[in-house]
């Protein structure tokens, strides 16, 4: 994250609860069409393990249609790449900074680009989904607007409210951020879903913490040309960076333990 001095931190208590990165294409039909076999053997050192999904996706203006998600997966599960006709994208469980991750998603697209061949992409989108645990952070008797600014808290900015009794409050936000990237934003309290292993498999378990989400979904559309696109992810990622960093408050910057790169 970016302070105000212009120093740049990353959190040994980071909130972050996943971490998206999307790249969307004109249809190849190739990849539903065929197993992609070749495009493993080049990844699988880092993505080891192999799921194919049968998905719903609805075209605009279309039909639902059934399409193939291949999945492949880091070892320990905290990092996936997914590819269908329409799209590949990177997602981790394991933010450990920007740099790491444009890394880890440099080869697996480069290798896409040489055996896929896309002419351009249709959108270039990132998502940061943080969800902010008082408890975690050891701040359970700090109000959120200790911790966030006010345009982000709608109700939750009333020194006077009884936060128990607010249920549901949340603020969305779309906004051109220059003259190709947009953001979509949504702040407010909300719980959060963990993936948990059972014996009888893989389980979805909430959370009785109620968090403050904050999602940011930033996206470039349009025709955008293949040498542009690491670029155009910097570009995104640095105003995610500013947005965070300008949202949260000096207490809340401390509680996550920031350290200087």
């Amino acid at each position: 994250m970016l302070s105000d001095q212009g120093k740049q931190f990353v959190y040994e208590k980071s909130q972050l609860i996943e971490v998206i990165c999307q790249l969307r294409y004109p249809t190849i039909l190739s990849i539903e069409a065929n197993e992609p076999a070749e495009f493993q053997d080049t990844i699988r050192e880092a993505f080891p393990r192999y799921l194919c999904r049968q998905e719903k996706a609805a075209p605009q203006g279309g039909e639902p249609q059934t399409v193939r998600n291949h999945n492949f997966i880091s070892e320990d599960g905290k990092c996936k790449l997914s590819m269908t006709k329409n799209f590949i994208a990177l997602s981790t469980m394991a933010y450990a900074g920007w740099e790491d991750f444009a890394h880890t998603l440099d080869e697996p697209l480069g290798q896409f680009i040489r055996l896929y061949k896309p002419a351009y992409f249709e959108r270039v989108g990132l998502r940061y989904l943080n969800g902010i645990s008082r408890e975690k952070l050891e701040l359970r008797d700090v109000r959120w607007n200790d911790l966030l600014q006010p345009q982000y808290l709608s109700i939750l900015d009333d020194d006077e409210l009884d936060e128990k009794r607010v249920g549901k409050c949340a603020v969305d936000i779309e906004m051109r951020m220059d003259e190709r990237c947009l953001l979509k934003l949504h702040a407010g309290l909300g719980q959060v879903n963990r993936a948990v292993q059972t014996p009888e498999g893989v389980r979805q378990i909430r959370e009785p913490e109620t968090r403050f989400i904050f999602d940011q979904d930033l996206f470039a559309p349009g025709n955008i040309k293949l040498p542009t696109v690491m670029d155009t992810l910097d570009q995104l990622h640095a105003h995610a960076d500013r947005v965070f960093s300008e949202a949260i408050t000096d207490l809340l910057h401390d509680a996550m333990c920031p350290v200087e790169l």
